[in-house]
């Protein structure tokens, strides 16, 4: 049974990375100037994230509230938008034994004009699947609503509602011609065992094996040994670790920093890192440690949602980049698109990473000013205030 950490996660406030983020992002800029950065590389691949985009019940942009979040609808809609080549989701196991796609560790609903919260993972499947809107047109819900960060709860309105879903819905539902990118979901408060986290891994396996068919998938994790152990218990899908980069402390250090986020790649033997895109920007030098250990790079965060920041991460060698603005951002890339890849062949299936490390003839090289280059180099510090 995990247990409650005695130590949680400590936010470092923005302010102050800011002193020296400028100084950074020019010194990484000079590198990027001096060798043909774009030339040559694969597309940046653009990942939906939690399908067509997050849901911000808090904030005034509609298309946050456009179509709920981390379901089958969502991440059609996500797989129509021209060059989006994988979906972003996250994936908990209920308490009989269910992989199930929610991104919150609570679920809340309103019973008697009391809320109440339950632990999604210490729910059975049915009480899971009856929060919000039902597939059966005969069965009402229960009110789904969201805790925010402040503490706020409020009602979980979006614009197309949809029914809660089994990573099995989401395989057997989803357009197979989008790659899935499956966060597997921890408490960041809890302290797990190795036996805990095999069996929820070996059931989230399951269901991957039996339905994924030729669908491209790659799992992800912000729990490092979770990580460490999908490596061990199957070589057939790649294995990125998340990080915050040092964006928030955290007990455990392999968590803190892009240098350690390596380390535990090569050591575990995962092929690849997604990082938030502040900590992208404020240690330039650290991409070039990713590629030279052999490792992909994916980046996530409200910035990934401004093509500007966009720009500069694939100038960086950035490899893909997670968003919610999911059609904006899809369009802003393929007018900067570089290189197309090439298609895999069958001899190389999804060994490496993301497929992306394949040669690839240049197709169209951007253009970008000494002028444009410093434009944004001086925009970036304020992004990511």
């Amino acid at each position: 049974m995990a247990q409650p950490k005695a130590v949680r996660a400590a936010v470092v406030p923005d302010i102050a990375a800011q002193l020296d983020l400028a100084s950074a992002c020019i010194d990484g800029a000079e590198s990027m100037m001096a060798a043909p950065a774009a030339a040559g590389r694969p597309p940046l691949v653009v990942v939906g994230h939690r399908g067509k985009g997050m849901n911000a019940l808090a904030s005034p942009d509609e298309r946050l509230r456009e179509v709920k979040e981390n379901s089958v609808r969502s991440f059609n809609d996500a797989a129509r938008v021209a060059g989006v080549g994988y979906v972003e989701f996250d994936v908990q196991v209920t308490k009989d034994g269910c992989p199930v796609v929610f991104h919150d560790n609570f679920i809340f609903t309103e019973q008697d004009g009391k809320i109440c919260g339950k632990r999604v993972t210490d729910l059975p499947l049915v009480e899971f699947l009856s929060y919000g809107p039902q597939k059966d047109q005969d069965k009402v819900g229960r009110p789904l609503l969201r805790k925010l960060k402040d503490g706020r709860i409020l009602r979980w309105d979006v614009r197309s509602d949809e029914p809660l879903c089994t990573l099995r819905e989401a395989f057997e539902g989803v357009d197979t011609r989008v790659g899935f990118n499956v966060e597997l979901k921890f408490d960041d408060d809890l302290v797990y065992q190795e036996e805990e986290l095999v069996g929820v891994l070996q059931a989230i396996l399951k269901v991957v094996f039996e339905h994924a068919k030729d669908r491209p998938v790659i799992f992800s994790s912000f729990q490092p040994d979770a990580a460490q152990l999908m490596r061990r218990l199957q070589d057939q899908y790649p294995v990125y670790f998340l990080t915050v980069g040092g964006t928030q402390l955290h007990a455990d250090a392999r968590r803190n920093s892009l240098e350690e986020a390596v380390r535990l790649c090569r050591a575990g033997g995962l092929q690849g890192i997604v990082s938030e895109a502040r900590a992208v920007f404020r240690h330039p030098s650290a991409v070039a440690r990713v590629k030279e250990s052999d490792l992909s790079l994916l980046t996530y965060g409200q910035l990934n949602n401004v093509p500007e920041a966009v720009y500069m991460q694939h100038l960086m060698g950035v490899d893909g980049v997670i968003v919610d603005l999911v059609q904006e951002i899809a369009e802003a890339v393929s007018e900067f698109a570089a290189v197309v890849a090439p298609e895999p062949s069958p001899e190389e299936g999804q060994a490496g990473r993301l497929g992306l490390d394949r040669a690839a003839p240049a197709k169209k090289t951007p253009n970008f000013s000494q002028r444009e280059i410093s434009f944004l180099l001086r925009l970036i510090p304020e992004l990511v205030q």
